[in-house]
């Protein structure tokens, strides 16, 4: 008999997203005549660059070409990406090698993958609310999972307990869901803490572009022993639009070392390596000729101009909660507005007043953990005209 992984009946039935696309494709069905504004999953609606897609259409002609044709890539991603990573991060103060750098498909992708390198016995540390695949990924290893609360008492940013003990730490500045980004000084916190408990802190900054407040640091690199207790996972898909082109990188330093059980001192960056070239074929040649020119001065011109229109929608967002006196988190430095739910409202029982009343969708904070019970996640990623029309709702219905 073939044994399956029991740990997956531990798991929900289903995704979050996937709750909330079924209630809202049932809702849409039986009122055909709403026109109903999605706010709820983080994809974004602007097209890629300009200077995007000229780079991607002509690596499509190199690829109809025999003499310029590539078959298989390097399954850590081409140098030439790697460079233009590096001078993206020494733009910011971080010195990165290239062999540091891995170029995936994606965030999400490595933040479930990269649990390969780690031992089941270890203590997961996570906070709540928490982005789904941080917690999903390790029920389905069967660790131990110990949660920090994040509340309005520590603005959603929950700060290290040396009376805790943890073996991996999961970080996410700005937060996602909450909108919340970690000052310099708490990430100083964060890393003393790693080093002190010998883990490693598994830091998400998908969403490090949308950082406006030079004091914020948009790279835990730039914090002094981070590159000891580190790994960061990056995306391009708010950054740049790629939510549908796939494109992320995972910076793993070659100083982060751990020991097995049986006491072997292994090189992260090395073992990561090795997942990749075995489980990994690699982003393909197109997609990364687009990635490179996303890094290009024209690139970083017009992908802010994207990001721009996304962070004016989430400041009317913002404007129109300020008016009602709604309590939120996020809306700077962040495309997601972590609103409190009004009169007491659960955060599914919101969900359905919005559906049903003012026909938009948002996310249910109780999606992301008991924390989040109470709460609700709006995203900036609309198109003008539908962000505006949801404050005008929002401002005569709430």
């Amino acid at each position: 008999m073939a044994w399956v992984n029991e740990n997956y009946a531990v798991l929900q039935d289903s995704y979050l997203f996937s709750q909330v696309a079924h209630k809202v494709a049932d809702y849409a069905a039986s009122h055909p005549e709403t026109k109903i504004i999605r706010l709820g999953i983080g994809d974004v609606t602007l097209p890629l660059a300009p200077v995007v897609v000229e780079a991607m259409q002509k690596a499509v002609a190199e690829m109809g070409v025999k003499e310029s044709f590539r078959g298989y890539g390097p399954e850590q991603g081409y140098d030439f990406l790697h460079k233009a990573l590096v001078k993206y991060y020494a733009d910011f103060g971080v010195s990165l090698e290239s062999s540091e750098i891995f170029i995936s498909d994606g965030a999400k992708s490595d933040c479930g993958n990269i649990t390969d390198l780690f031992d089941d016995a270890n203590v997961i540390l996570v906070p709540d609310p928490v982005y789904p695949v941080y917690l999903d990924t390790n029920i389905m290893r069967g660790r131990q999972i110990v949660f920090m609360q994040g509340s309005p008492d520590n603005d959603f940013l929950p700060m290290p307990d040396a009376s805790v003990k943890a073996d991996i730490i999961y970080l996410c500045s700005p937060n996602n869901p909450t909108g919340a980004a970690y000052s310099r000084a708490q990430l100083k916190e964060w890393v003393a803490y790693a080093r002190q408990q010998d883990a490693v802190i598994l830091y998400d900054a998908a969403y490090e572009a949308f950082i406006e407040d030079p004091s914020l640091p948009r790279s835990i690199f730039t914090i002094e022993g981070a590159k000891e207790c580190a790994i960061e996972l990056c995306s391009l898909s708010k950054t740049a639009g790629f939510t549908g082109t796939r494109c992320g990188y995972t910076v793993v330093p070659l100083e982060l070392k751990r020991k097995t059980r049986t006491g072997k001192e292994l090189s992260l960056n090395k073992m990561w390596l090795r997942r990749q070239t075995t489980k990994f074929n690699g982003v393909p040649y197109i997609v990364q000729r687009g990635a490179e020119a996303v890094f290009t001065p024209e690139g970083q011109r017009q992908c802010r101009e994207n990001l721009a229109y996304y962070k004016e929608n989430a400041r009317l967002i913002g404007a129109a909660l300020d008016e009602k006196g709604i309590l939120y988190y996020g809306g700077k430095n962040s495309p997601y507005i972590w609103m409190q739910c009004p009169d007491n409202m659960k955060s599914w029982e919101f969900f359905d007043y919005l559906l049903e009343k003012l026909g938009i969708v948002g996310t249910p904070g109780s999606g992301f953990g008991t924390m989040g019970e109470g709460w609700f996640r709006l995203t900036a990623f609309a198109s003008r005209e539908a962000t505006q029309e949801a404050v005008e709702r929002f401002r005569k219905c709430l």
